[in-house]
């Protein structure tokens, strides 16, 4: 793996924690300091510098909003198959522009038989599969615990929070996806159901939505559909006042669409338990595992 945005106080901070995880980080990228060594890792000018030296097979981007989607499209040029991207606040015209041309470049890569390019965020924790590798912010500790339940959230807090009880209830996880709470991003749920569908580490998915957008509808769609595995759901924000501006970036409903209402009719219909609290989330998980 590749740190964009080693040298900074977040990628050197993360950078250390992901390597005692377990993860494989071969270097970093900053651009200007190529050459240098920081966290005992060797820094380069650019991706395509890195990858002359090392095979990269994913990056991870902690980069400040303004340069954060010319990253991810830095990273995408070069072929990297996972990219994900932690940055907070990227203007929204910038991720539109990234997101397109990742998709743009995906289709290509498949098409010529290549792993094809995946972008995860922005506004996101990352990625990790408990006990093995984290590409992420998570604590290390809440993801030691390694069990069978697939975990996708648009909360990074509330992840943190499900994998603490997953783990406390011996449950455990098999691997979390942290979608990211933006408007724009570049995974979304109905994208990473059907790995956890394919995955034979995986008995059940905790979905973790929330109110505003149309996400956690087409997951239900998608579950509705497709979907043999069980799965579990929280919505989060449902006792917000209407009409009231609340302050997460993707918290933002149009008409009937990503209300609290309509999302729990959508998961009704696919015949999806939801959980009132968190901790329910695990009597849930128990009665549709027959545990």
């Amino acid at each position: 793996m590749l740190v964009q945005g080693i040298t900074g106080r977040e990628g050197a901070s993360h950078t250390a924690a992901m390597r005692e995880f377990g993860t494989q980080i071969v270097g970093g990228v900053t651009p200007g300091k190529g050459g240098q060594v920081h966290e005992g890792l060797p820094v380069y000018n650019s991706v395509t510098e890195a990858q002359a030296e090392h095979t990269i097979d994913a990056s991870i981007i902690f980069v400040p909003p303004p340069g954060a989607a010319d990253s991810v499209l830095e990273a995408a040029y070069a072929g990297v198959p996972l990219i994900i991207l932690i940055t907070e606040g990227v203007p929204t015209v910038d991720m539109m522009r990234a997101v397109k041309e990742v998709t743009r470049l995906n289709h290509e890569s498949l098409e010529r038989g290549g792993k094809g390019v995946r972008l995860i965020g922005g506004n996101c924790p990352g990625v990790v599969t408990a006990g093995e590798c984290k590409i992420g912010i998570m604590p290390n500790k809440i993801f030691s615990h390694k069990g069978t339940i697939g975990l996708i959230s648009r909360s990074g807090t509330l992840t943190y929070e499900s994998a603490a009880l997953l783990g406390a209830a011996g449950l455990g996880i098999s691997t979390t996806v942290g979608i990211g709470g933006d408007p724009v991003i570049g995974t979304t749920f109905a994208d990473v159901l059907p790995m956890f569908e394919a995955d034979p580490g995986t008995e059940a998915v905790v979905l973790i939505g929330e109110i505003g957008g149309a996400d956690e509808e087409a997951a239900a769609a998608y579950i509705r559909d497709h979907m043999k595995k069980p799965v579990v759901c929280f919505i989060s924000g449902r006792t917000a006042p209407k009409g009231k501006r609340m302050g997460h970036a993707g918290a933002i409903i149009m008409g009937n669409v990503g209300t609290p209402e309509s999302k729990l009719a959508a998961m009704a219909e696919a015949k999806v338990p939801v959980a009132d609290t968190m901790p329910q989330i695990v009597e849930l998980l128990k009665q549709v595992l027959g545990k």
